[in-house]
């Protein structure tokens, strides 16, 4: 199987081309501290070529939910080296992807701060879960010009301290609408400055996020999520196929790791704009390994790979509930089946105790 294949990201050898995906478990502390559990959660999963961690809240002010880990303390740097010590005992490589949700968020838990975003534009038609449950979203306060280069160093200083935790490099989770989303499109973003209007200066923090982040701890370390035929939180633009050919042009200027793109997990019916085959549509843009990512199985994701355009295949909610799963693909064993109730919030159960093949 190709998807069993070793491959080589940057420098780095992996086993195979199967990444697991980052997503959000919300088992830190209030501090955003992870412990015990999630060194354990990681090191079951160690397995996958690459390891994506769920997104880490940059600063205090990147965070959006509660109970969602931080890198911004010296306590979250020495619990992470903790999880990344034990992933590579096991032969194992990760990535920290890093996080600023932006008007994804809510001020009951951020001390009653009101979220930030390129624009005081709210998300409708949405509740967001917080510590005091299911929230309308609020309209979030604007970011000064001098603010959004304040966050782009953040987001150097949150890979310096991912790569002081142990990582293996870093991913900014600029898809599915946080923070890095909401500056590219046009209803999220109707700045003034030079941070607004243009395709060229959507594109502008997030590029100049990349350009300080690869800065900060060198080439080949420094990756991307993107997710362009997704509209979720309110995330529309109206020529999102010459957005994001804009912005791949861009990166195939830095000397990244891979770019991780989602394939459409909603329906798009009512925006033709929007490609359908995304990896046809971009991926090919890309002199950039592409890591492809949304509703893959062990067929599909080996019929992408054939393809030739993407490069590895991640996994979510498969890996989350089978933490052998190159080997389930190996021997093609059946699968255990993610139990929803648990993705989000509480202790090992639907965290730590799926069981692996005997």
């Amino acid at each position: 199987m190709r998807l069993l294949q070793e491959i080589t990201l940057g420098n780095l050898p992996l086993a195979n081309r199967m990444a697991m995906a980052p997503m959000t478990r919300s088992r830190a502390d209030l501090n955003g501290v992870v412990g015990d559990l999630t060194v354990l959660y990681y090191t079951q999963r160690a397995s996958a070529g690459l390891l994506i961690s769920e997104g880490i809240n940059i600063s205090q002010q990147a965070i959006g939910s509660p109970f969602t880990p931080g890198i911004y303390l010296p306590d979250h740097i020495s619990a992470w080296q903790k999880v990344t010590d034990a992933v590579h005992e096991k032969g194992g490589k990760i990535y920290a992807q890093l996080w600023h949700t932006g008007r994804v968020s809510h001020s009951a838990d951020k001390h009653g701060v009101l979220p930030v975003a390129p624009s005081a534009i709210a998300i409708k038609g949405q509740k967001h879960f917080t510590s005091q449950g299911q929230k309308e979203y609020e309209t979030p306060r604007e970011l000064e010009t001098s603010e959004v280069r304040q966050i782009v160093q953040d987001y150097a200083q949150a890979s310096l301290n991912a790569i002081e935790a142990g990582f293996d490099g870093v991913e900014l989770h600029a898809a599915f609408g946080y923070l890095p989303n909401q500056f590219l499109v046009e209803s999220a973003n109707q700045r003034l400055d030079q941070y607004g209007g243009s395709i060229e200066n959507r594109s502008r923090f997030v590029i100049e996020v990349m350009q300080a982040m690869v800065g900060a701890i060198g080439q080949n370390k420094v990756a991307i999520k993107l997710s362009p035929s997704i509209p979720y939180n309110n995330i529309i633009d109206s020529n999102p196929t010459a957005l994001y050919s804009y912005l791949i042009g861009e990166f195939n200027k830095l000397p990244l790791a891979y770019i991780h793109l989602m394939n459409p997990l909603f329906p798009t019916d009512d925006l033709p704009q929007y490609p359908r085959d995304v990896m046809a549509t971009f991926g090919t843009l890309s002199k950039h390994l592409i890591i492809a990512n949304g509703g893959y199985t062990r067929e599909t994701g080996e019929q992408e790979l054939e393809k030739g355009i993407a490069g590895m295949v991640s996994y979510g909610a498969l890996f989350l509930a089978n933490p052998d799963l190159p080997k389930r693909f190996e021997v093609d064993a059946e699968l255990n089946q993610p139990d929803r109730a648990t993705m989000y919030g509480g202790g090992e159960k639907g965290y730590t105790d799926y069981p692996f093949l005997n």
